[in-house]
Order: structure tokens, then C-alpha cells, then sequence
């Protein structure tokens, strides 16, 4: 999968940009706040139907103008896809795939697959549980358009059965219904989750020892907050009975597929606790390279990857890790240009200058 072309029209600090990317490694380099992650951004947008930085669709349209335009072609094994999406300043927006506008957004996740590392992405790791279901969450999705579904069934049917237990008049049978809706859709969502923490297991831990030089085995435990037996269904429907009259006098559900989480341990040690942030750092990097290899087992291609300003954080070990890593799958990579990024490259690869929303080839 490759992105061979972007235009950008009044999204962010860019008035105008059209550009081509390289298929190998695409840097640009320049000082901060002069527009790298917008591009990122922009790519970010075009895969999930949403910022990586804002839930304010409205901040992505360039100060004083009415709208923003994003266009993208994708190159693919089998069927390119153009995505073109347009974003009004009140924040709505229209998305087409290939000149069709998609009704649901679900149209549109896996049409163009991005694995994304940033420095926030050590916050999966050291804060809360909410942060590590939404990993889990943006990557299933990409490979398993039931699975995106069933999280929406799930979150809508959630709201729904919190403010029926906020009605102090409420009918208790449609406690019930809900009951059952929450477990039809959370039991899918959790097998697919436990699926997918055994395929970061089958291809993380030998990504964790290349990095670590066979110091450190990292292991990923899902860690479901409903304690299941040999009936998942039924263990599910009898944790929530059993927490239903504490949830009425909350308010709000308490277990559940929304209260699931996962642990990393290095060394039979949960990194979140007592690792150092090298540690932790290292722990993301290897999710995030075991994702890459999951969906190119599952999709037949590599994703796209995208690298913000993450090398300075690297030690010269994990920074030859990506370099080398990265060799077949189409990159892009923002840095300030301190890192000396052009000793390490080789291949194909092109860098650019970013200067106040505008690009130029470096050797320019």
C-alpha cells in the first residue's frame, strides 16, 4: 500500500499543497510548529475520519477561511482508491471514496491502513486503561469492518442502558434487553481483542529481544474486567445482574467491554508500574512494529507508516531498529533536523523542508 499522492487546500498552516510521495522513506525535516505533523495529520484523517490531535474537526480549516480539502491516492495490491474529504469551518464534513460519498464512517476505516508512532503513544503505556482499549481499537478496526460495528452497537447501546438508569421511573425489563444487546456485541469485541493480543504476542516478542539484544521478553495479558469461566456469555449477563443495583445508584455501567484493558510486562514485570520510560518506550515501539506485520499478514500488504518526531526520543539502538526496519514499507517521518537522519538512510527515499506550510525538495 503506498500514498502517491496528497493535495491539501486550507487544511491547517497550508494554503495550497500538491505533492508526490516517495514509495520508500518521505522525510520532512524543519523547525517546530511549521506544519510536518499537519501532513501527518492530514494522512491521519484520510484513514480513520478523525484528527490524531483534535476532536474539533472545525480546527483542521485554516484560519479565516470557510473550508479545507484533503485528496489522496492510494496505490494498492489490488484497487487503487482516491479518499477526497471536505471539511466545512462549523466542523462538518463530507467523505468520498473514489468519487462516492460514504454514508457511515465504518465505509471508510481500512481503505487506507496507517500504523502511527508519536512521543504521546508512551501514554498507552503509563496512563489509563481507556488509552490501551483505544490501540486496541483503531487497529482491529483497519482489519475487521464487523468489528468497528460492533464497537458503535456497543457504545450506543451503553449510553442508552446509562440514562435509562438515571430514570428512577424506568421499566427494569429493558435493563434486560440491554443486558443482552451489551453482551451480543462486547463478546465479539472482546474475542477479537484477546485475537489480537495473541498475534502482538506471536510477533512482538521477537521484535522486543531484536531491540532489547535478547535482554528483555515483553509479554501482552488481556486483562477483561468480567471474570469469565466456560461461559462467556452467561459470566458476562451474570456480572452485569449482579452489579445492577450499585449501577442504578451510579448511573453508569461498571463491567463490560468498556472497562477492559491489557497489561505489558517485561520480564514478568508490569511495565506500567515499574518500568523505566526507556522500558516503556521500548514497549510501544514493539506494538507498534507487531502491528505493522499483523496487518500485512492479514491485508496481504504493509500499511503505511507514519513517524512524528519520534527518532530524537530513540537511543542510537532503537533508532537503527526503524531505519532498518523500514526498508519495504512506504514511511513518512517528521524530525527537526538535528537527528542527522540522512547517515542512517539508504534506498529510496526523499527528504523536504517544511517552512511555514511549504514544502521544497532539500536539494533544491
Amino acid at each position: 500500500m503506498r500514498i502517491n499522492r496528497l493535495t491539501l487546500h486550507n487544511f491547517r498552516n497550508y494554503k495550497e499543497l500538491d505533492m508526490d510521495l516517495g514509495n520508500g522513506v518521505n522525510v520532512f525535516q524543519g523547525e517546530n510548529a511549521q506544519g510536518k505533523t499537519n501532513v501527518l495529520e492530514a494522512m491521519y484523517f484520510c484513514a480513520f475520519g478523525r484528527s490524531h490531535r483534535t476532536s474539533k474537526d472545525k480546527e483542521l480549516v485554516r484560519w479565516g477561511e470557510d473550508n479545507a480539502r484533503i485528496k489522496l491516492h492510494i496505490e494498492r495490491e489490488r484497487l487503487d482508491k482516491d479518499i477526497d474529504i471536505f471539511i466545512l469551518n462549523d466542523g462538518k464534513k463530507s467523505i468520498g471514496v473514489n468519487k462516492i460519498k460514504i454514508k457511515k464512517m465504518g465505509d471508510l476505516i481500512g481503505v487506507l491502513n496507517i500504523v502511527m508512532f508519536s512521543p504521546e503513544d508512551l501514554k498507552i503505556v503509563k496512563e489509563s486503561p481507556s488509552l490501551r482499549r483505544k490501540f486496541l481499537d483503531m487497529e482491529i478496526s483497519q482489519l475487521d469492518r464487523k468489528y468497528y460495528n460492533a464497537l458503535v452497537s456497543y457504545n450506543k447501546v451503553l449510553n442508552e442502558r446509562n440514562s435509562l438508569m438515571k430514570n428512577r421511573k424506568m421499566d427494569r425489563n429493558m435493563l434486560d434487553v440491554y443486558d443482552h444487546q451489551l453482551v451480543d456485541n462486547g463478546l465479539y469485541i472482546m474475542k477479537q481483542r484477546m485475537n489480537y493480543i495473541r498475534m502482538l504476542n506471536a510477533r512482538g516478542k521477537d521484535i522486543h529481544l531484536e531491540i532489547t539484544s535478547g535482554r528483555e521478553n515483553v509479554d501482552f495479558v488481556y486483562v477483561p474486567s468480567v471474570p469469565f469461566g466456560e461461559s462467556m456469555k452467561d459470566d458476562f449477563l451474570t456480572s452485569l445482574s449482579r452489579n445492577r443495583e450499585k449501577d442504578m445508584e451510579k448511573g453508569n455501567t461498571s463491567v463490560g467491554t468498556h472497562r477492559d484493558d491489557f497489561s505489558i510486562n517485561i520480564n514478568g514485570v508490569d511495565v506500567r508500574s515499574y518500568g523505566s520510560q526507556g522500558q516503556q518506550r521500548t514497549a510501544v515501539l514493539t506494538m507498534k512494529f507487531a502491528s505493522l506485520g499483523i496487518i500485512r499478514d492479514i491485508k496481504g500488504e504493509y500499511p503505511v507508516l507514519l513517524l512524528d518526531d519520534v527518532l530524537s526520543e530513540l537511543d542510537l539502538s532503537r533508532k537503527k531498529f526503524i531505519l532498518k526496519s523500514i526498508e519495504n514499507i512506504q514511511t513518512v517521518i517528521t524530525c527537526t533536523g538535528v537527528e542527522n537522519i540522512e547517515d542512517y538512510l539508504t534506498g529510496d527515499y526523499r527528504l523536504f523542508n517544511v517552512t511555514d506550510g511549504s514544502l521544497k525538495w532539500k536539494e533544491d
